[in-house]
């Protein structure tokens, strides 16, 4: 009988516990939002990893991953399309002004990337170092992201600004891009004016179609306008949704990749430390006009997707690697200074 006042005691409470009222539900479900919201980028990369994981090296699920990539590399554009349009439409466009940093931050980007093509070119790098040199030159000389203005936003930048030097960003690289990338790859043919004109004729589709769309109806459908404004950090997830994707080809890039192991880790680390000079070196720059935010996201976080573009583009495919755990670096960096920002604020 003892046995059973014990059952009775402890497992019957027990059980009963087991259904969960509608106010837990509640909270349980608000808990995961919150977690998803604050954690975005990180669930954003770990969800990209582990669908393509599990459908490329799945033998039953190739087949369908065979499918679906053609479907993913063509709905990221429209992604990043939506991405600027949202941000856009939160724009004050009579604040398109450049100011001081612009400068100066513009200024490193070309000479980090004369330092990465003068080391090639005097020192006639070849083979697996001049892979190694690529893979760094091309997170240095693509622009700044375009989903750095969403950063920018949620950090408390200025995002008028941020829009206005990812233009000018854009404008660097389809200088430097026809004039480097033939002095350090003789096999390169590009003339500088079709080169300049065609990474142009991208940027327009990229940038500035969405600003025009946004401009119109900014002025012309404020309701719609409105309701775009009202959705809390929709281009914040949209970015998220992005980066699934992004993730996704890096590791199929990566898992692919027709080098060593010890090879692929070398190129990650040095983006890694690629990376953090280059956030560090944006912020030492703006905390001289107050604007260590804006001046740090515009030379830290790089349009990577651009990036692989030229690499596999102009040259050695291998060195796309780089790029590809570039954007995994950058958007650590993004939630660590996400969750200080959440921190300063008690959020």
């Amino acid at each position: 009988m003892a046995n059973a006042s014990w059952f009775t005691d402890f497992y019957i409470p027990l059980h009963q516990s087991f259904p969960v009222s509608a106010k837990a539900k509640r909270e349980r479900k608000m808990k995961f939002l919150t977690f998803l919201r604050d954690w975005t980028l990180p669930v954003s990369i770990s969800f990209g990893a582990v669908v393509y994981l599990v459908f490329g090296l799945t033998p039953q699920l190739s087949g369908v991953a065979e499918a679906c990539a053609p479907v993913f590399d063509a709905i990221l554009p429209l992604f990043m399309f939506l991405i600027l349009f949202v941000t856009f439409c939160k724009v004050d466009f009579r604040k398109l002004l450049p100011v001081g940093w612009h400068l100066w931050t513009g200024i490193f980007q070309i000479l980090f990337v004369l330092i990465i093509v003068g080391v090639i070119l005097v020192f006639h790098i070849t083979g697996s170092n001049l892979v190694l040199l690529e893979a760094l030159l091309t997170c240095i000389i693509c622009p700044c992201a375009t989903a750095a203005a969403v950063v920018t936003q949620k950090l408390g930048g200025n995002l008028e600004e941020m829009t206005t030097y990812t233009f000018f960003s854009n404008f660097v690289t389809a200088l430097l891009i026809p004039i480097c990338f033939p002095l350090i790859d003789k096999a390169v043919d590009m003339d500088f004016l079709s080169a300049f004109l065609l990474i142009l004729y991208k940027v327009c589709l990229v940038l500035v179609l969405p600003m025009v769309l946004s401009y119109f109806v900014k002025h012309y459908l404020r309701s719609l306008n409105r309701w775009i404004v009202g959705v809390k950090d929709l281009s914040y997830y949209l970015w998220g949704c992005s980066l699934t994707i992004v993730t996704g080809t890096t590791v199929k890039n990566i898992v692919h990749a027709d080098t060593t192991a010890g090879f692929l880790l070398l190129i990650a680390l040095l983006g890694l430390l690629l990376c953090i000079v280059q956030f560090a070196v944006g912020r030492y720059i703006g905390h001289f006009f107050d604007r260590t935010i804006e001046s740090g996201q515009a030379l830290g976080q790089k349009n990577t997707a651009f990036a692989i573009w030229i690499a596999y583009t102009y040259l050695t495919p291998l060195s796309s690697v780089g790029p590809g755990c570039y954007i995994l670096w950058q958007n650590l960096i993004n939630s660590i200074e996400l969750w200080q920002e959440r921190k300063k604020n008690g959020a």
